[in-house]
């Protein structure tokens, strides 16, 4: 079991410190409370605000992010003083595995991505496909699809159901031929980082822009995306046929 990096002794800890103790201490019986077990310690609810990982995940889709799949570090707790590192319990993703994670340029908001690459890995994308490891990942194009606000409009995109060479499958859109995110140089992911892109890969700021999010620290990540447990449409209407979707 992976410990945290850093303890606290009694007689060196600092004053920030000892509030954050002092504050631990007091909310000991909410801690407790099977609401909070729940939200905090298994299973976070978030809501998806934007199209960047539509087909799989759609504006209007509420899921539960399994707080325990990587272990729990600075960014699973919303009280954590910022100058914990490491997790316990700590365990890396897979490749595929639909992601909750802080980045290193704006780690006060929540992104959910799927991971590609892992530490070592090689990422390049050429002329709209993905190449893991300077292999082509292998692809199987489907028909178009009316992808609505998720390309910008009403038109009919190109779709793909990517498969990794773990075997997990998933769709993806191609809104724009030749967008300036289809061609990219090789990224190789550092050790104790990750590699995530989004499923709508023309409308995703995601690991290939690495002035905007780039690579993952592991220890950066908050959970896992297991399911969607409420859905609506873009008139506000309950979306049945998507809730209970697990991966």
């Amino acid at each position: 079991m992976t410990t945290l990096s850093q303890t606290i002794r009694p007689s060196t800890a600092r004053p920030r410190e000892w509030k954050a103790i002092v504050v631990l201490i007091l909310l000991i019986p909410v801690l407790w409370s099977p609401p909070f077990l729940f939200r905090f310690f298994l299973y976070q609810p978030f809501n998806i605000p934007s199209g960047s990982m539509a087909p799989t995940l759609m504006v209007g889709d509420y899921v539960f992010a399994a707080k325990y799949a990587y272990g729990y570090g600075r960014y699973s707790f919303p009280f954590a003083p910022s100058w914990i590192s490491g997790r316990v319990l700590a365990a890396e993703p897979e490749r595929g595995d639909i992601v909750v994670f802080r980045t290193p340029k704006d780690n006060s908001v929540d992104y959910v991505k799927r991971v590609i690459g892992l530490p070592g890995d090689r990422i390049q994308m050429r002329q709209g496909q993905l190449f893991l490891n300077d292999r082509a990942v292998t692809r199987v194009a489907l028909k178009e699809t009316l992808a609505g606000t998720a390309c910008g409009g009403d038109l009919k995109v190109r779709s793909w159901r990517e498969t990794l060479p773990s075997g997990v499958s998933y769709e993806t859109y191609d809104c724009v031929d030749n967008s300036f995110l289809d061609n990219t140089g090789v990224f190789t992911v550092p050790p104790g980082h990750f590699f995530v892109l989004g499923d709508n890969r023309d409308n995703s700021s995601d690991s290939r822009m690495m002035s905007a999010m780039g690579f993952i620290p592991m220890d950066n990540l908050v959970g896992k995306v297991t399911r969607i447990f409420w859905s609506l449409d873009e008139d506000g209407e309950p979306h049945m046929e998507r809730l209970g979707k697990v991966w």
